[in-house]
């Protein structure tokens, strides 16, 4: 009841934006803003549901966006500079991002370092190697593998609309998102996971191997966060590893704190990260369209939407604590 309440007042909030923007712009009710604005919550929604993963253990991911640039950047270097098969380059950077997460979790749980240190270690790293394997310099497809960009630029008509369709992104959003909800929702793991995130040491004394878990957590994590950097690539085409996918975990971590999962852990809703990310995204929208409002400010809103987010998870915590003390 507490996670509904939660998400009933993010998508209420994403109505009330959404309300205003299309009362100050004329432009946001167009049929192209409203399809762009569904493919990038799409996009955005995929590295936010992996970061759900790991605030619900009660870690935190820096290295998403590096994540993204590096395999963003990876895949058309690869194919395109060197010639590597499809069939080895996508399975090859999707991997690496696996294997990234693997580093994660081993150095968090095996060696206790603070998730904090480790992934601002990623951040740097992956950033650093995007820059030297590619020389720093802008990587693309060139106008070919129309084939595998299809995957991300298909758009599909809705009958008695003639400019709005609906973006494939939307339908891999869906399914990443449904295969995350019957994870959380109806396997033993994903009960599991939920209990380490509430308290990994009642957890642990209970039979439940939490060290397994908060691995699994940053695998899923940086997993997503390749896969995003994937479809990223092949929806714009091209990328430059100084900036492709600079602060992308701000806005992953602002969806999911504002979808309600809760910074000390234990709790999360991946409906409530996908409204999250689309009011992420309504926001960014905002500040591009209305005129009176500049455009430098994005980051500014950011940092203001996730510390209202973690304030607004105390004072609910505290009330709910309240509740709970004065009942029989």
């Amino acid at each position: 009841m507490n996670g509904a309440k939660k998400i009933l007042g993010v998508f209420s909030l994403l109505l009330f934006t959404c309300v205003a923007t299309s009362a100050m712009s004329p432009y946001f009710l167009t049929a192209y803003n409203l399809e762009n604005l569904l493919r990038r919550t799409s996009l955005f929604g995929v590295i936010s549901i992996g970061a759900a993963f790991v605030i619900i253990v009660g870690g935190i991911d820096l290295s998403i966006g590096s994540v993204v640039a590096l395999v963003g950047c990876l895949l058309p270097w690869m194919l395109v500079e060197h010639g590597v098969s499809i069939w080895l380059a996508v399975p090859g950077v999707l991997g690496l991002g696996l294997v990234l997460g693997l580093c994660h979790g081993l150095l968090v749980q095996r060696l206790r370092l603070q998730p904090f240190i480790v992934t601002l270690c990623g951040l740097l790293i992956y950033r650093g190697l995007a820059r030297g394997i590619t020389g720093d310099q802008t990587v693309g497809f060139q106008n070919e593998f129309k084939g595998i960009r299809s995957l991300v630029k298909t758009r599909f008509p809705l009958p008695g609309f003639e400019d709005f369709a609906i973006p494939s992104t939307l339908v891999i959003l869906a399914v990443v998102s449904t295969l995350a909800i019957v994870f959380l929702r109806f396997t033993v793991w994903g009960r599991h996971l939920l209990a380490t995130g509430r308290n990994e040491s009642a957890a642990r004394h209970g039979g439940i191997r939490t060290d397994r878990y908060v691995v699994l957590a940053y695998v899923i994590c940086a997993g997503l966060a390749g896969f995003g950097g994937m479809l990223f690539i092949l929806d714009v085409g091209s990328a430059q590893p100084a900036d492709f996918g600079n602060f992308y975990e701000l806005f992953a971590i602002a969806a999911a704190v504002l979808g309600g999962c809760s910074l000390r852990g234990g709790e999360g809703s991946v409906i409530g990260v996908i409204i999250g990310a689309a009011l992420m995204q309504v926001l960014q929208n905002a500040i591009t369209l209305i005129d009176w409002i500049p455009d430098n400010i994005q980051y500014a809103v950011i940092g203001a939407v996730i510390i209202a987010g973690a304030i607004s998870d105390e004072g609910f915590r505290r009330i709910v604590s309240r509740r709970r003390l004065r009942s029989p």
